[in-house]
C-alpha cells in the first residue's frame, strides 16, 4: 500500500511517487496504448498524483493521460504547466495572462477534463509581472477550472516574491513549486525548500534518478548508448557526477538495494519533500521504481551519502535546470567597454 503525504496546506493527499509523463509520447514511448498500461500499471500500485504538461510532445503527453484516465478521472490528483512555447508563435508561450487562458483550455481538451487539481507556471518569465500571472491564475481557480497553483523551477527569491505579491494584492499564492532535485543535484536543500517549507508549500522534485545517472548504467570510463544520452551527453561524461556515482554504487550494494531505490528513498526521506517525479519510459522502468517504494534508509546510509555528495550543493551543474537571465545573458552582466574602468 502505498503511503500519502499532504500537498503543502491545500488538503489535498498525494503519494510520495508523482507519475511523470514526459516520457509519453513521441519524446518517449510514442505507443500510446502501451503508455496508458504503464500509467494503468502505476495507479493499480497506488500512485494517485500523475504530472504533465503541454510542452511534453508538443501536447500528445497530455492526450495520452486523457485516454488513460477515463473513468478514474476522480481518483487522480491531476497537474499539468504552462509556460514553454507551442508553436511558433510569440504569444503562444509564456505565463501571460493571454496565454494562459488561451493554454489552460487546450490542457482542459486534450486532457478530456474539466479541471486541474493542479496547474504550474514551467518556468519564470522575466518579461512578465508575476502579479499578471497571478491574476490569471487565480480567476481560473475562481471560475473552478483550477484547484490549486504552483511554480517550477523558480529560484528562492521569486518564490518569495510570489507570496508577497499574492498577500499584498488579495490574489490566490503558489501553493507548490517543482525543483529539481537528486544526489547529484543538491542545491535546493539550501534555499528553495527552506523557503516552500517557511511558506507551506508541497514540493514535487523532478529528475530524482539524476536525469538517468543515478541508474548504475553510466560509469567512468564506459560508453552507454541510451535514449537520454544522445540529448545530453555533457551530463552523462562530467567526471565530477561520476565520481559520486562510483562511490554510490558499493554503498548501495553494501545495503542491499538497487542504486534506484537507494536514489528514490534518498529524494522522499528529506522533510520538505511532497513527492518525487518518477518518469519510466517503460514498464521495466516503472516495475523496478514500484519495487523499492518501501525502501527506508537508516542515517548511518544518508550520513555516508552527506561525505560523498555534501548538502546543499551540486557535483556539477544542473544541465536541464532553470538558469536566470541575469547569468545567462551576458548584456546583464557586463557594462559597456568605456563604463567598466573604475577611473
Amino acid at each position: 500500500m502505498m503511503k500519502y503525504r499532504s500537498l503543502g496546506r491545500t488538503g489535498i493527499e498525494v503519494s510520495p511517487y508523482c507519475l511523470g509523463a514526459m516520457m509519453f509520447g513521441a519524446m518517449g514511448n510514442p505507443d500510446h496504448d502501451d503508455s496508458i498500461r504503464i500509467i494503468h500499471r502505476a495507479l493499480d500500485a497506488g500512485i494517485n498524483f500523475i504530472d504533465t504538461a503541454d510542452v511534453y510532445s508538443q501536447g500528445e503527453s497530455e492526450e495520452i493521460v486523457g485516454k488513460a484516465l477515463k473513468g478514474r478521472r476522480d481518483d487522480v490528483v491531476l497537474a499539468s504547466k504552462v509556460h514553454y512555447p507551442m508553436g511558433n508563435d510569440p504569444n503562444h508561450r509564456g505565463n501571460s495572462r493571454r496565454w494562459i487562458m488561451t493554454a489552460v483550455e487546450n490542457s482542459l481538451r486534450r486532457l478530456q477534463t474539466d479541471h486541474l487539481d493542479l496547474y504550474q507556471v514551467h518556468r519564470p518569465d522575466p518579461t512578465v509581472d508575476v502579479e499578471e500571472t497571478l491574476s490569471a491564475l487565480s480567476d481560473l481557480i475562481h471560475s473552478g477550472k483550477v484547484r490549486a497553483i504552483g511554480a517550477s523551477g523558480f529560484p528562492a527569491p521569486e518564490i518569495v516574491e510570489a507570496q508577497w505579491v499574492a498577500e499584498r494584492r488579495g490574489l490566490e499564492r503558489f501553493r507548490t513549486e517543482q525543483p529539481p532535485y537528486s544526489i547529484v543535484n543538491r542545491s535546493i536543500e539550501r534555499e528553495v525548500l527552506p523557503v516552500c517549507q517557511r511558506y507551506g508549500m508541497g514540493t514535487l522534485v523532478w529528475s530524482p534518478l539524476g536525469q538517468g545517472l543515478l541508474t548504475g548504467r553510466y560509469r567512468k570510463g564506459k560508453q552507454t548508448d541510451s535514449h537520454r544520452s544522445g540529448g545530453m551527453p555533457q551530463h552523462f561524461s562530467d567526471e565530477r557526477k561520476l565520481d559520486v556515482v562510483e562511490q554510490l554504487i558499493p554503498l548501495a550494494e553494501r545495503a542491499g538495494l538497487p542504486l534506484t531505490h537507494l536514489a528514490m528513498a534518498f529524494a522522499i526521506a528529506h522533510p520538505g519533500v511532497t513527492s518525487a517525479i518518477i518518469g519510466p519510459r517503460t514498464m521495466e522502468q516503472l516495475d523496478d521504481l514500484l519495487a523499492g517504494a518501501d525502501t527506508t534508509l537508516d542515517d548511518e546510509i544518508l550520513d555516508r551519502i552527506d561525505e560523498i555528495a555534501p548538502p546543499g550543493t551540486d557535483a556539477a551543474p544542473n544541465d536541464v535546470a532553470y538558469t536566470p537571465p541575469a547569468v545567462s545573458n551576458v548584456s546583464l552582466r557586463r557594462l559597456p567597454v568605456a563604463e567598466r574602468s573604475a577611473a
